[in-house]
């Protein structure tokens, strides 16, 4: 069924957004969150597992360390207070994915709560209050496998319970009010900002694509300045910072077609469509009773002492606004170059492009301009594209060297995005080299001056300007291979 939509202008002139936030964390630790199990992604099948995460009879879980010193300084970083005393708790519904039929996870007893951070969209910051952040396990996946791609219409389903029991740190915003036609940029920016500060804290490589990063977008509307809430639907699992801007903007546009209609809005979980740009139903929403949260018998509570906590907050990274200003100072980006580079999720891709021999300028070329533009078309993030920091700063090395210009460097692109092989390799074997030998040149030049004898008698005459034209008919002639500075002087030799 196709939905009705307004447009995103109409909807705001009549409607309030709220947005509400949840991020899901797979953290980076080496065994699972309550087994000895490896973590490692892409592992075969159902290889990483053991009877405490295949939840087999008489087995019994024990409490990943490390992933709840990576919780607290998740929770301390989004200046959340950190609980002096917190437990695990059952949260039961059918998972098909689960095999413990339950999610080992926390209700009421969170180990971080009432925090906040700051993001920042054309020039506006926006407070986002954090409700909590909790501990729980990761589910297994299911492969449905069919036309449809999902579990209605499927010929038959393949479940992986190697991800199954690996540690997430489920973030939990408050209601986000007051953002206006904003909401879908300030989704965007929150979720990339988390982004940049999980990776600062290291307790997650934060990989959308791989599913190590998840967002649920709720999302409500209200009659404009009515100052009251509406019923909510909560987006699962968007996985892009792109989608997540657009699913709050389909959601909006939808709502208010829904309320614009006489109609009300169901209370309900819906799956966002990467290829269409939609959400379509999932299942009605649960509400927390319905899932019959009990504490979990088998662990003992979580008690972090506050000598812990405060070791753990003294050896916090440098907070993400203040690691941007000392980027931009030592780049010296312009705030709109700055806010563009924070805004296409590549802060930390052009940092790694300039440590590995890049000037500032040039990597933030690569990644804004042609390696942007190429995301955007495939609809991944940067990061995902396959093309590493290490090999912009070996395709700007050559071009520095003089061994390529910036037009045969977007063909050296080409080749890295089709995996084949390193800068030097794609240079060698697509023959891209720029050619500065005077003999092949000085051909090249010659043919020029004699096809176009009233362009060289400009430059005879002293209309320098004129080289341009020859400069053109050189490079064509050379499929954009010849040194362009060197071609000038040649010309300039022969006509003086």
């Amino acid at each position: 069924m196709t939905e009705t939509l307004l447009t995103f202008e109409d909807a705001l002139a009549g409607f309030d957004p709220a947005l509400g936030l949840e991020v899901h964390v797979e953290l980076n630790t080496a065994s699972k969150m309550f087994c000895g199990c490896a973590t490692e992604f892409g592992a075969e099948p159902n290889t990483q597992t053991c009877p405490t995460c295949l939840g087999l009879p008489g087995a019994m879980p024990v409490v990943n360390a490390t992933a709840v010193e990576s919780a607290i300084r998740i929770g301390l970083a989004l200046n959340c207070e950190i609980a002096e005393w917190c437990r695990f708790a059952r949260k039961n519904y059918f998972y098909p994915d689960m095999p413990k039929n339950f999610q080992t996870s926390q209700y009421d007893e969170p180990i971080a709560f009432n925090g906040w951070t700051e993001v920042e969209v054309d020039g506006e910051t926006y407070r986002i209050e954090i409700e909590r952040a909790h501990m729980e396990e990761d589910t297994g996946k299911s492969t449905h496998v069919g036309e449809t791609g999902r579990i209605h219409g499927a010929d038959y389903s393949l479940v992986d319970y190697n991800r199954a029991g690996i540690p997430l740190i489920e973030i939990v915003t408050k209601p986000i009010l007051g953002t206006g036609a904003e909401a879908p940029a300030v989704a965007r920016a929150y979720v990339a900002h988390l982004r940049e500060l999980l990776l600062g804290l290291g307790v997650s490589d934060v990989r959308m694509e791989q599913g190590s990063l998840r967002c649920d977008v709720n999302l409500s509307l209200s009659p404009s300045g009515s100052g009251t809430l509406g019923t909510r639907t909560e987006t699962k699992n968007v996985n892009s910072l792109r989608s997540v801007e657009r699913a709050v903007r389909f959601e909006v546009q939808r709502h208010a077609a829904v309320l614009s209609g006489g109609g009300s809005v169901l209370q309900e979980t819906r799956h966002w469509h990467e290829d269409t740009g939609i959400t379509t139903s999932g299942r009605e929403k649960s509400d927390a009773e319905d899932y019959r949260y009990f504490p979990e018998p088998d662990l003992v509570p979580v008690a972090p002492s506050r000598e812990w906590v405060e070791s753990l907050r003294a050896a916090l990274p440098e907070p993400p606004r203040e690691r941007r200003a000392r980027l931009q100072e030592a780049w010296g980006f312009s705030d709109l170059e700055m806010r563009d580079t924070v805004g296409a999720g590549a802060l930390t891709l052009v940092e790694e492009t300039i440590a590995a021999g890049a000037s500032p300028q040039a990597a933030r070329k690569w990644w804004l301009a042609d390696l942007a533009r190429r995301a955007n078309d495939t609809g991944v993030e940067l990061s995902a594209l396959g093309v590493t920091p290490a090999q912009v700063a070996e395709v700007q090395a050559l071009v520095d060297a003089g061994s390529l210009n910036d037009k045969l460097a977007r063909q050296v692109f080409e080749g890295l995005l089709a995996g084949e092989g390193s800068p030097a390799e794609i240079v060698a074997a697509r023959g891209l080299a720029i050619v500065s030998d005077d003999g092949a040149l000085g051909a090249a030049v010659d043919a020029a001056i004699a096809a176009n004898p009233d362009v060289a008698d400009k430059i005879r005459d002293g209309k320098v300007a004129a080289a341009g034209a020859l400069i053109g008919a050189v490079m064509k002639e050379m499929r954009g291979q010849a040194d362009a500075a060197r071609v000038r002087e040649l010309i300039l030799e022969r006509l003086a």
